[in-house]
């Protein structure tokens, strides 16, 4: 009976939903659920974003908010930093960070915590769905036994799935109602519904078998993606050496209509998935007996470009004006994780920076996206570093421009013009046509 009253709710939109977490998955997800024409309920424990929302005022520049304050009058939508505003939802969505500790093992409190605040308050017959990228199990090993502590039951009188958020900030061409929504039950009605609410949201859903296939799903997707970055970074760096432009390379090779994807160097990876998700695959792993050789192979390539970058900068400057990097002005551009975000999250412009700094350098940064780096637990001396103003005085004044992430707001022509020497990781000038004996790559 309480599958059947789900669906119904479902068809005619008479259903609640909630969604706990308002960032760059959980904000964009809430708003299409309510263009989907439902109701929500949006949580966070930050009260500045509830304050912001509720004045009808966005906090991720690519997410608008435009008429938001219409349908929170109307009791569509109700910002929230109370757990029991939740309790007349007929399905939450838990879109929660999932990071790594600092012995890069998963950390998983986020997930366990708003799931022992969530279950007392959790209406008869609700569909939990996890979308927090995680390891295969999580949503049956750690979020059940939570959820049921109540006294109910998965299948019987509350439901659980999983359903990977796949969310590309920046890229206007997939939205989120766009990417095809992959979803898994922890048992067969749970999936069902859980179909059923995405199929009324979504332009596509791909259900699977289960809540741990979804989970192997995303954790593939990222892991494909840190793999092949990893090698095209190698043969990067291979190429360098033999003085062969591996961007030119990989433009070529693209030519191919089969057979071949290009994936893209640079100063290393950022963003809170990739950087991430493949230690939460070789912990399970590690779990059932299986290693993850090539996996961790790929970590290493990758969290080794800050310093060939580092390497390649202190050669330019020092051709240049040989006085390598202590006491030279460095002027990164680019402090977000990729282009055309307001995102810090596991940015290699964070550690590029800490570490020219570390080496004498006088270092700051220009990004057009992030004003301020904001407080974190790795770069903690960095948190309240304001970016620079682009001017030709500045540029001009820079013993070099480090170009870290590729914004498309930036002034290259300006760069091309008044910097003295141009470290490129992005191919970011000569895509634009901008070249000189002044820009090298790295």
């Amino acid at each position: 009976m309480m599958v059947q009253a789900f669906l119904d709710r479902i068809s005619d939109k008479s259903a609640r939903i909630g969604v706990i977490g308002l960032g760059y998955v959980g904000l964009p997800l809430a708003l299409a659920c309510l263009r989907a024409g439902f109701r929500v309920t949006g949580y966070d424990i930050d009260a500045a974003k509830i304050e912001a929302l509720t004045a009808e005022r966005s906090y991720l520049p690519h997410i608008p908010v435009d008429g938001l304050g219409a349908q929170i009058a109307a009791g569509d939508f109700l910002p929230t930093d109370r757990i029991a505003d939740l309790g007349t939802a007929d399905a939450v969505l838990i879109c929660v960070p999932t990071p790594l500790t600092p012995e890069r093992d998963p950390d998983l409190r986020y997930v366990r915590d708003t799931a022992a605040a969530l279950a007392p308050v959790l209406n008869p017959g609700a569909l939990v769905v996890l979308e927090s990228t995680t390891y295969p199990g999580t949503t049956d090993e750690v979020l059940r036994p939570i959820l049921e502590e109540t006294g109910r039951t998965v299948g019987t009188d509350l439901f659980l799935a999983f359903a990977p958020e796949r969310e590309d900030p920046g890229n206007a061409h997939y939205s989120i109602g766009r990417i095809p929504k992959v979803v898994g039950g922890v048992d067969e009605a749970s999936g069902k519904l859980a179909v059923a609410l995405y199929n009324a949201v979504l332009e596509k859903v791909v259900p699977v078998s289960s809540a741990a296939t979804a989970e192997a799903v995303k954790i593939t997707e990222n892991v494909f993606r840190a793999v092949n970055i990893a090698l095209v970074n190698e043969l990067k760096v291979i190429y360098g050496a033999m003085d062969i432009d591996v961007w030119e390379v990989i433009e070529a090779a693209s030519t191919k209509p089969f057979g071949y994807m290009p994936f893209y160097p640079g100063p290393g990876l950022g963003g809170h998935c990739i950087p991430i998700d493949p230690f939460y695959l070789a912990w399970k792993a590690r779990s059932v007996g299986q290693s993850t050789r090539f996996i961790e192979l790929a970590g290493e390539i990758n969290r080794a470009m800050p310093d060939y970058v580092i390497d390649r900068l202190r050669e330019a400057v020092d051709r240049q004006s040989g006085k390598g990097l202590n006491g030279a002005d460095i002027l990164l551009i680019g402090m977000a994780y990729k282009k055309n975000v307001a995102d810090q999250r596991e940015s290699p412009a964070l550690t590029i920076l800490e570490k020219l700094r570390a080496a004498g350098a006088k270092a700051g940064f220009h990004d057009p996206w992030i004003p301020e780096i904001l407080p974190s637990r790795e770069f903690g001396a960095l948190a309240g570093c304001k970016s620079e103003t682009l001017t030709a005085e500045r540029l001009a004044a820079a013993d070099a421009v480090l170009i870290v992430t590729d914004h498309d707001d930036v002034e290259y022509g300006l760069i091309a013009e008044h910097a003295r020497l141009v470290v490129d990781t992005r191919n970011a000038m000569r895509a634009r046509g901008l070249e000189g004996t002044h820009i090298v790559a790295a």
